[in-house]
């Protein structure tokens, strides 16, 4: 069994987040859920990277740059944070507590919840 999982996944909070956004830390925001929730729903900044894709498209995240990886509900940027640390990825990734959902409760409610 792969001793990583057993690791606490690093995670912030959406008050969290939007407080580092706010004093301008250097923080990129890769969502990794699907294009029509992205066109429904989204957090300012983020980078859309569907998780199926997210592997392949590793590239695009710049290890250097503290990451936060979101979705709907937390799920699925755990699962993309766990297959890019299987790739290979040496970056920081944080998964957005409860994801876009927690943003539009805590911090923007004019974000749809679907």
């Amino acid at each position: 069994m792969n001793q990583q999982t057993n690791q606490q996944m690093p995670e912030i909070t959406a008050t969290e987040l939007k407080e580092r956004m706010d004093r301008g830390d250097d923080i990129q925001l890769i969502d990794v859920r699907e294009q029509n929730e992205y066109d429904h729903a989204r957090i300012p900044q983020a980078t859309l990277i569907p998780l199926g894709q997210v592997v392949n498209r590793m590239s695009e995240i710049d290890a250097s740059r503290d990451t936060v990886v979101h979705c709907k509900m937390g799920g699925r940027s755990a699962r993309a944070i766990e297959a890019l640390q299987r790739a290979g990825f040496t970056g920081q990734l944080t998964n957005l507590k409860g994801g876009i959902t927690a943003w539009s409760n805590e911090v923007d409610p004019s974000v749809p919840k679907y």
